[in-house]
């Protein structure tokens, strides 16, 4: 399967910026899908009510999807890869 990388880039309500990756598969090509997906993301690290629109999220690049990426993606549609400051503040 080969799968779509967005990369995103949100102000944290503390003003530090997170890095993820939202992956996809490739067939997922609605950008407002793939923004939900981050939303959900951002809320389950409290941090609902940030932006995420094509100002902080783009499509990256196509993939093999890796398998550390699967279960995810067949339960929820999405994966997410966390690359900076995607801590959950205390």
């Amino acid at each position: 399967m080969k799968i779509a990388v967005w990369d995103t880039y949100v102000p944290k309500k503390n003003g530090v910026t997170m890095h993820f990756d939202i992956i996809v598969p490739v067939e997922t090509n609605d950008p407002e899908q793939i923004f939900n997906y981050g939303r959900e993301y951002l809320k389950s690290k409290g941090e609902d009510g940030q932006p995420l629109t094509s100002n902080e999220s783009q499509f990256c690049h196509i993939e093999a999807l890796k398998p550390e990426w699967e279960e995810d993606i067949r339960q929820k549609g999405y994966a997410i890869v966390e690359m900076e400051n995607c801590q959950t503040e205390p």
